[in-house]
């Protein structure tokens, strides 16, 4: 039995789900997310919120159970709250700088980085080595921390690089004499 399944996703006012035509759809506050229903997974609204339970005794559909009740509640957190990350920037002359719909980056290369930022999703920079990503869809906001985050990864020795907010780079020790 799942834990996490069993639990049904509460429903905050303001939010209104339906199911149809295979896909939960949830209407909120910060927009619209939708998700395809499994076959191996029942859904059911209630007047509080929204239960997952398998639609069968197969091991496919317990697999399922815990991950597809997950996804339901980023879907309501998204509508509702939305997602943040944050990203720090350590090295020096390492800086960057939100521009519309991009971010450029000066990351030690001997040409900026330019990245597109999609539809949905809200970067700001706060300072020159602070970017902070928004948006309702928690796995855009994390897709695009990580593309980010790609180009420097912090190194071991000094620090140097893109890590996020709360990260702990494990530190080595130089060469000795």
């Amino acid at each position: 039995m799942s834990r996490i399944g069993k639990k049904p996703v509460s429903v905050p006012a303001g939010i209104t789900p339906t199911i149809a035509n295979k896909q939960l759809t949830v209407k909120g506050p910060k927009g619209t997310l939708t998700m395809p229903l499994r076959e191996e997974i029942s859904y059911t609204i209630e007047d509080g919120g929204i239960s997952v339970q398998p639609a069968n005794d197969t091991k496919r559909a317990r697999a399922f159970w815990g991950m597809q009740r997950t996804m339901v509640q980023n879907l309501i957190t998204g509508v509702s709250e939305g997602f943040t990350k944050k990203l720090l920037i350590t090295g020096v002359g390492y800086r960057a700088a939100a521009q519309g719909r991009n971010l450029k980056l000066q990351l030690g290369y001997s040409h900026d980085v330019n990245i597109d930022v999609p539809e949905g999703i809200e970067v700001k920079t706060p300072d020159n080595t602070t970017v902070e990503i928004s948006g309702s869809d928690k796995q855009k906001v994390g897709q695009l921390a990580a593309e980010i985050r790609q180009w420097r990864k912090p190194e071991p020795y000094k620090g140097k690089g893109i890590k996020y907010d709360g990260e702990f780079i494990f530190r080595k020790e130089g060469k000795k004499k």
